[in-house]
């Protein structure tokens, strides 16, 4: 089970941005559960939060070459190199506070990020992360270069260079992310790069203003590299895998997928983070409504007729909290022989609704999928009110603690805005 992750300590830096040359001091502070990576610029008014997620990011033409998010006229710039060094990290959560508008380029890569983080150290928090598998193939292209992502079981790149840098030569590498060790070793060394004829251009446009012979690999026509010697054969590719995994990691979840791309850059990378998020939120029992039917609970449960006791879920974050409903009719098959005469809904069975909302809250991420949640224990069970046929029960659960082998929830069942029943129930989750 792979757990969400922050640093354990607070840490500093300082350093110059590649494109605007303006200096950053940079701290990096732990941040709790689903928090993110949320960048704070603490040289402005009101310190504005800006989140590295795909609906702050800016558009590409207004920062070319490089992946800026802001808010509220509010901008981090180049944040592909640091975020690249999470992914490898593992680091979901965090807060970066900076007085500058872009990150510190150090030396072109993201090694020394991961160096960072390394001496911050890394603690585990106690939720699961989440993960998003490809269901069907994605595809984009645009003048000649393209990017498409395929379902896998693993996370996989295989990427061809061929920008005519040096004449006759094209780079391919394929990489499979799997092992934690593979990013730090084969990627975050690789670092950003130019031709020689382009730079005094770049310049010319405001761009590379902190680039120099040390932070950015500069090739002449035939190959050769200015002051400085590649750190592997094919570094030039490599660098373009580290941009395209500090991209994808706006994505705010793990992907399992194989990445094809030809030529990519910055804006096709946003492009196909664009549209996964587009078929995650096609494919996920958590819809933009928040509601499920009763088809996609029983995707997510196994109960079925006459024991699944949830006609819809209302509200749902994942192991959060969330909100069913259960429509009491004369009709469900326990009222035959549960006081007949009197029908009143049995409060074993109130329980068991609120243990199946509980059961959709910590079985829908991606994660859980195909999972089940068998009773462990259940606390402080109240009875306020029957429950009779006309009634409709409104099931909240809220966790207390869900780790990846049980979770803790507290449950409320209420008819007409009152409480008619309250447990805490305690799950064990199993394969």
């Amino acid at each position: 089970m792979d757990f969400q992750r922050t640093i354990a300590k607070e840490i500093s830096f300082s350093g110059i941005g590649l494109h605007t040359g303006n200096k950053s001091n940079v701290t990096l502070k732990p941040a709790g559960v689903d928090t993110g990576i949320v960048f704070v610029r603490c040289d402005l008014p009101d310190s504005p939060r800006i989140k590295a997620a795909i609906n702050f990011l800016s558009t590409v033409g207004n920062t070319p070459r490089r992946t800026t998010v802001e808010s509220k006229g509010a901008q981090v710039q180049t944040i592909e190199h640091f975020m690249a060094a999470l992914a490898g990290s593992g680091i979901n959560n965090l807060e970066v506070e900076l007085d500058n508008n872009e990150m510190p380029g150090l030396d072109g890569s993201s090694i020394k990020y991961m160096d960072i983080i390394s001496q911050a150290g890394i603690r585990e928090l106690g939720k699961a992360r989440d993960y998003f598998s490809i269901k069907e193939q994605i595809r984009i292209e645009e003048g000649g270069a393209y990017i498409m992502v395929l379902p896998c079981d693993d996370f996989k790149i295989s990427y061809t260079l061929d920008y005519n840098l040096v004449e006759q030569r094209r780079e391919f590498i394929e990489l499979n992310f799997s092992a934690p060790e593979v990013f730090k070793q084969e990627i975050a060394p690789a670092r950003t790069f130019c031709l020689e004829s382009e730079a005094k251009e770049l310049q010319q446009q405001g761009l590379g203003l902190g680039a120099n012979y040390e932070n950015t690999l500069v090739l002449t026509k035939d190959g050769t590299v200015i002051k400085n010697k590649v750190r592997f054969c094919d570094e030039f590719v490599r660098h373009k895998i580290l941009d395209l995994m500090g991209d994808l990691n706006l994505l705010g979840f793990g992907l399992k997928g194989h990445i094809i791309a030809f030529k990519s850059g910055h804006a096709l990378n946003l492009k196909l983070v664009n549209a996964i998020t587009k078929q995650r939120e096609k494919y996920s029992m958590k819809k933009e409504s928040g509601i499920l039917e009763v088809t996609d609970i029983m995707k997510i449960l196994p109960h079925r007729e006459p024991f699944l006791f949830v006609d819809r879920i209302i509200k749902l974050e994942y192991g959060k909290h969330a909100t069913g409903i259960k429509n009491v009719t004369i009709n469900d098959y326990f009222f035959k022989g549960h006081f007949p005469g009197h029908p009143v809904m049995p409060g074993v069975i109130i329980i068991e609704a609120m243990a199946q909302v509980g059961g959709v809250m910590m079985l829908a991420p991606e994660e859980n999928r195909g999972k089940l949640a068998f009773f462990m224990a259940i606390n402080n069970v109240k009875f306020r009110k029957p429950v009779v046929p006309g009634d409709q029960l409104v099931l909240e659960v809220e966790a207390v603690k869900v780790k990846s082998k049980t979770g803790q929830v507290r449950g409320r069942a209420l008819v007409e805005g009152k409480v008619v029943a309250e447990a805490d129930l305690m799950f064990a989750l199993v394969e």
